[in-house]
C-alpha cells in the first residue's frame, strides 16, 4: 500500500535517528547527491538554513511542517512548486489535484486559468475537468455557446449541445425554445412558416385562376397545420390606370384571397388584408408581355405569415403585424 510523503518522511526520520544516534559525532560530510537520510541527521537550525531543492521552503519546513520532499521542488508533480502551492495558491502540495476536478493544480493555474480550489470555476454545473476533457466547453464561461442556457443545464437537464446554440437547427436558440416551452431537440417544434405562395391575376381582373387556386390551397394546408400563425394578405396592381381605380382593384384582389382562405377552413380572425394599389416597383419594359398591358408580376397578392412567437428564428425576417 502506498504511504503518504509525510509518513515516509517520519519513518525516515526514525531510521535517521537510529543511524545517527546520540553516540555519533555528527552527520559527516555532505553526500553528493544529498539524501533525505542525511538531511534528517542535521540539526533543526541547520535544516532551517537549507533549501536543498530551491523551491523557496526550508528543508526543515518541508520535512517537519508540510511533509513535502525537500529534494523535490514539486513534491506532487502537478506543475506548481511546493512554495507556490503553500504560499501563493493555497493548494495541497501533496495532492496534484486539490479540488478533485480532474485537472492538475498546475494546469488550472498555468494553462486554463481556472481556480484550483474550486472544481467548477464558472459555476455552470460542470466540473472544470469535464469541461476541458469531456465536453470541450469553456470552464471560464458558464454558457459557452451563448444560447441562454448554462453548459450544465444543457448537458444534465435538457440534453442539448453546449457547443451549438441551436441544437435542432430550427432557427430558435436552445434558450429561446426552453423559454417558449418547445422542444430544443425537435426541429419541427415549434412549427414555423417561413413563407407562403404569392398568386398573380389577369389584367384588370380579381378572380382567382385555377393555377392561383392551387397555390392558395397549398397555403391553406400549411396554415391548418400551424394554427398559431396568422397571415396578412397584401394585394397590388400594375401601373396601368389611375391610382384610385387601382386601389379599389387591389382591395378586390385582397378580398378574393381572404374569401378563398375562409371558404377553405382558415378562420377570419387569423387573416388581415390590405389593398395597396400600384406595386411599388414598376416592371421594366423587357419584363412586360407584348400582348398584355401592364405587368403580371405586379398584379399579385402576397400572403405573409405573421410570427406568433416572441422570438424570430435566426436567418428569418419578421413580418410586422398590420397597423390601421
Amino acid at each position: 500500500m502506498l504511504q503518504s510523503p509525510k509518513y515516509i518522511l517520519t519513518a525516515l526520520l526514525i531510521s535517521g535517528l537510529t543511524l545517527y544516534g546520540c553516540g555519533t559525532s555528527g552527520p559527516g560530510p555532505e553526500p553528493d547527491p544529498v539524501t533525505l537520510e542525511w538531511l534528517m541527521s542535521l540539526s533543526d537550525e541547520e535544516l532551517m538554513e537549507r533549501d536543498t531543492d530551491g523551491d523557496g521552503l526550508s528543508d526543515y519546513d518541508e520535512i517537519y511542517v508540510h511533509g513535502t520532499d525537500p529534494l523535490n521542488p514539486d513534491t506532487d508533480g502537478d506543475g506548481l512548486s511546493d512554495y507556490d502551492e503553500i504560499n501563493v495558491h493555497g493548494t495541497d502540495p501533496l495532492n496534484p489535484d486539490t479540488d478533485g476536478d480532474g485537472l492538475s493544480d498546475g494546469d488550472e493555474v498555468n494553462v486554463y486559468g481556472t481556480d484550483p480550489l474550486d472544481p467548477d470555476t464558472d459555476g455552470d454545473g460542470l466540473t472544470d475537468g469535464e469541461e476541458v476533457n469531456e465536453y470541450y466547453t469553456d470552464p471560464l464561461n458558464p454558457d459557452t455557446d451563448g444560447d441562454g442556457l448554462t453548459d450544465g443545464e444543457e448537458v444534465h437537464e435538457y440534453g442539448t449541445d453546449p457547443l451549438n446554440p441551436d441544437t435542432d437547427g430550427d432557427g430558435f436558440t436552445d434558450g429561446q425554445e426552453i423559454e417558449m416551452g418547445t422542444d430544443p431537440l425537435d426541429p419541427n417544434d415549434p412549427p414555423y412558416i417561413e413563407e407562403l405562395a404569392t398568386i398573380n391575376f389577369g389584367f384588370d381582373r380579381s378572380d382567382i385562376t385555377d393555377a392561383a387556386a392551387q397555390r392558395l390551397a397549398d397555403n391553406v394546408e400549411r396554415l391548418l397545420e400551424t394554427p398559431a400563425f396568422r397571415v396578412r394578405v397584401d394585394a397590388y396592381t400594375d401601373h396601368v390606370g389611375g391610382d384610385q381605380y387601382n386601389l379599389r382593384l387591389s382591395l378586390r384582389r385582397a378580398n378574393a384571397v381572404v374569401d378563398f382562405y375562409q371558404d377553405n377552413g382558415v378562420s377570419e380572425d387569423r387573416i388581415d388584408s390590405r389593398g395597396l394599389g400600384k406595386a411599388p416597383t414598376p416592371c421594366a419594359e423587357a419584363e412586360r408581355d407584348a400582348d398584355t398591358p401592364g405587368c403580371e408580376r405586379n398584379r399579385r397578392a402576397e400572403t405573409h405569415p405573421l410570427n406568433p412567437y416572441q422570438f424570430t428564428p435566426q436567418n428569418h425576417q419578421a413580418v410586422d403585424p398590420i397597423e390601421y
